[in-house]
C-alpha cells in the first residue's frame, strides 16, 4: 500500500516553530512541501535561507492562492495575526493546523479577554479541535481545524489531565522553565545572549496567557509561573498539587499513556537533555501524604509546537503518529 502524498503549506515558515515544521515536513515520508510563506524572506529560496534544507521552493506571501490547493496548511503566526487567514482556508475546504492560541479556547470570550482582541472568526470555535494528540485522537482524525496547544500547556496538561479527569487533585501550582526559543524569533534585549547567559528569571507572574488555557482544559484553576532558562530549547515543569489518594494517583500516571509512543512515565526524575530534539514528553511523580509533585519535560519547539503539529497531521491523515518525527535525543 502506497503512503498518501499530502500536499502541505506552511505560513510563517521563518519563525522558530514554523522553521521546525518546515524541517520536519521536508523529510516526512508521506508529505510534499508545496507552499511556504514568509514576509521576512519573500522571494528567497528555502535552501538559501536554510542551507541545511535543500528545497528550491521560493518563499511567497500569505496571500498566495496556492495555499488553497493544499491538503493541509500549518499556520505558524503570532497570536491574532493569522486568525482571519485560517478562516479563509477553512472556507476553501483546506484542513488547517494552527500553532497560535487563536482557536484553542472553547470559550471565545475568555480568548478575547486573555489576548485583548476581538476574534475575527468566532464561528469556527465550534469546529476547532484542541490538538493535544494523546487526549482526543478520534476528534483530531476527523477535524478540519486543529488548534495546536501551547508549549508550557503541553508540559503541564499531559501529566495533569489524567489526574484531573480522575478527580484526584486540587490546588494546582505549575512552576515552568523554558529555553529562550519559546519567546519566538524576535529582536528583544530581554532574550539576547548577554541577558540570558548565566542568568535565570521569572516573568509573567499572575499575567501569563497560557494560564487561562491550562485552567480551561484542566477544568480547574491553576497558579502558573514561567521562568526563562539560559538554554535554547526545552521546558521543565514542576507541578505541585493536593491529592486525595496518592497510590491511586501514581497508578493513574503510570498507566495513562501505556500505548503512546511519545509520552511516558519514568521512575527517575526526567531531564531536558533526555527529550531535547525529540517529540517526547517524559514525566515522573513523588508523593508525601496528601501532597504530590510531578516533574515533566518536553522540547518546546517539538512536542510543544512543531512536532506536535506534525503529529496532529499524521493523525488527521491516518498515518502512524511517529511518521517523520524524532523519538530519541542526541547521545
Amino acid at each position: 500500500m502506497t503512503s498518501p502524498n499530502i500536499k502541505v503549506g506552511i505560513v510563517g515558515a521563518n519563525g522558530y516553530a514554523g522553521a521546525e515544521v518546515l524541517r520536519l515536513i521536508a523529510s516526512h515520508p508521506s508529505a510534499e512541501l508545496s507552499v511556504v510563506t514568509s514576509r521576512a524572506h519573500f522571494g528567497k529560496r528555502v535552501c538559501d535561507v536554510f542551507p541545511a534544507l535543500p528545497s528550491p521552493l521560493v518563499f511567497s506571501d500569505m496571500n498566495d492562492p496556492s495555499l488553497k490547493k493544499c491538503d493541509v496548511v500549518f499556520v505558524a503566526l503570532p497570536q491574532t495575526a493569522g486568525a482571519a487567514l485560517v478562516g479563509e482556508l477553512i472556507d476553501a475546504n483546506v484542513r488547517v493546523i494552527d500553532l497560535s492560541a487563536d482557536y484553542r479556547f472553547d470559550d471565545v470570550e475568555l480568548y478575547e479577554k486573555t489576548y485583548n482582541v476581538a476574534h475575527p472568526r468566532p464561528d469556527l470555535a465550534s469546529i476547532a479541535v484542541y490538538g493535544l494528540c494523546e487526549a482526543d485522537r478520534d476528534k483530531i482524525h476527523n477535524a478540519r481545524l486543529v488548534a495546536n496547544p501551547g508549549c508550557y500547556v503541553t508540559s503541564v496538561l499531559l501529566p495533569m489531565l489524567p489526574l484531573c479527569k480522575a478527580g484526584l487533585v486540587s490546588d494546582i501550582i505549575a512552576d515552568s522553565k523554558s529555553g529562550t526559543s519559546g519567546a519566538g524569533r524576535k529582536s528583544d534585549e530581554a532574550y539576547s545572549f548577554c541577558t540570558v547567559d548565566e542568568n535565570f528569571k521569572a516573568y509573567g507572574v499572575f499575567t501569563h496567557r497560557h494560564a487561562p488555557e491550562m485552567s480551561e482544559k484542566l477544568g480547574k484553576p491553576i497558579l502558573f509561573t514561567p521562568h526563562l532558562l539560559p538554554i535554547k530549547r526545552g521546558i521543565l515543569s514542576t507541578v505541585y498539587f493536593d491529592v486525595t489518594d496518592a497510590d491511586k494517583a501514581l497508578n493513574v500516571l503510570r498507566t495513562a499513556y501505556n500505548n503512546e509512543p511519545f509520552v511516558s512515565y519514568t521512575d527517575a526524575l526526567p531531564e531536558i537533555s533526555s527529550v531535547a530534539y525529540t517529540n517526547r514528553c517524559l514525566f515522573s511523580a513523588r508523593f508525601s501524604e496528601k501532597r504530590g509533585i510531578v516533574v515533566s519535560v518536553i522540547d518546546n519547539l517539538l512536542k510543544g509546537a512543531a512536532g506536535q503539529a506534525v503529529q496532529n497531521m499524521n493523525i488527521m491523515f491516518g498515518l502512524n503518529d511517529t511518521a517523520g518525527l524524532p523519538l530519541y535525543a542526541p547521545v
